[in-house]
């Protein structure tokens, strides 16, 4: 089982550990899952997303590579900011979602999801070759710090970030040469994500969390927290069978590309679009106090099965139970029930996200 750099100092701080991509990674500590929940909304909650892949696309032709990889105009994000993507297969279903930022007019940084690090290595690797571009793994630690009193934690740890919005990148000089400070997150709130050598991120870590104002944050409230912001989560709530238009994300593809292009997956995607999905991602308030987790079948009123949930848990800010499903389009979402073991749990469709997303525009 793999190590992140803040290993020893999760052991410090008590986590509970479970695996999670192929690492041990901090589950909660001791002030549980809801006090770590609850306090990255009031306050700062720091986490270790150290097992994510940092990859570098740089040379001549790395924006052309970029736009051959996923449908976006690489070329015409500025240097500074990052987009929110996805790899696509041939039949349209989504390989990965990603943020790509521009570091530089020939170099590029994608932030990948751990558990797909393997495939999406072999992924740009092979459709990049064409493109005489350097493919590079950058072996720092990456932490986040969510929450509303995020900002004034970094300026007073010395980062500057106050300029900052939302989905912009900055590379530091001086004594944190080569450090990457974004504006953007996983949670809702405002928040940062730093990326340094790893033999600086715990320094930097137990820096921040010396601040009364941080807490230390484990992955059961990283996903309690993202579930209530109505963000997905790769491999439930996107896969290689789900196309974007599916998930509720065709927003992240220009128009102009919606109708086709010279990225993977363009005709499939342009196919889907004018035939029309035929199923949709929905925000799920489950009736009760207990949680519909994903995999749990939905039902329309006739009996019929009309798709899944994919996340689901339940809410601490918004105290009750959330969920995201997948539903046939034309099913009746005013008469849904999930069946849960031997129970039958009615749903309310929910507009999402169940609370406020908090970016600094």
């Amino acid at each position: 089982m793999n190590k992140t750099p803040l290993y020893a100092l999760h052991q410090k701080l008590g986590a509970k550990f479970g695996p999670f991509a192929g690492y041990e990674m901090p589950l909660f500590y001791k002030t549980g899952i809801i006090k770590e929940h609850l306090h990255t909304r009031k306050s700062a909650g720091l986490f270790d997303i150290s097992h994510m892949m940092l990859v570098q696309i740089s040379g001549q032709f790395a924006a052309q590579a970029i736009s051959a990889l996923c449908p976006l105009h690489a070329e015409e994000i500025e240097i500074g900011q990052a987009r929110y993507t996805f790899f696509l297969n041939q039949n349209g279903g989504i390989i990965d979602d990603l943020i790509v930022s521009r570091l530089a007019n020939d170099r590029f940084l994608l932030v990948c999801n751990a558990g797909c690090a393997q495939k999406d290595w072999s992924h740009i690797v092979k459709h990049t070759t064409e493109h005489k571009v350097d493919v590079t793994v950058i072996p720092f630690g990456l932490i986040a710090l969510q929450g509303p009193k995020a900002q004034a934690v970094l300026e007073k740890a010395g980062l500057p970030v106050s300029t900052m919005n939302f989905m912009q990148i900055n590379e530091l000089d001086g004594e944190r040469q080569g450090w990457l400070v974004s504006r953007s997150g996983y949670t809702g709130e405002d928040g940062f994500e730093i990326a340094a050598p790893k033999n600086e991120i715990a320094g930097l870590a137990e820096k921040l969390l010396s601040d009364e104002r941080v807490l230390p944050v484990g992955l059961g409230a990283r996903d309690s927290l993202r579930l209530e912001a109505g963000l997905s989560l790769y491999g439930q709530d996107l896969s290689d069978e789900i196309s974007p238009m599916e998930a509720g994300l065709v927003w992240a593809i220009p128009k102009d590309l919606r109708t086709g292009g010279n990225y993977l997956g363009a005709e499939a995607i342009a196919r889907k679009i004018a035939e029309g999905r035929k199923r949709k991602r929905v925000g799920i308030k489950p009736e009760g106090r207990a949680p519909v987790r994903a995999g749990a079948e939905i039902f329309d009123g006739t009996g019929s099965k009309v798709g899944e949930v994919t996340s689901g848990g339940f809410g601490p800010s918004v105290d009750h139970p959330v969920a995201l499903g997948l539903i046939n389009v034309d099913a009746d979402s005013n008469s849904l029930v999930a069946h849960v073991r031997s129970k039958q749990i009615p749903l309310q469709a929910a507009r999402l996200p169940f609370t406020p997303h908090k970016y600094k525009r």
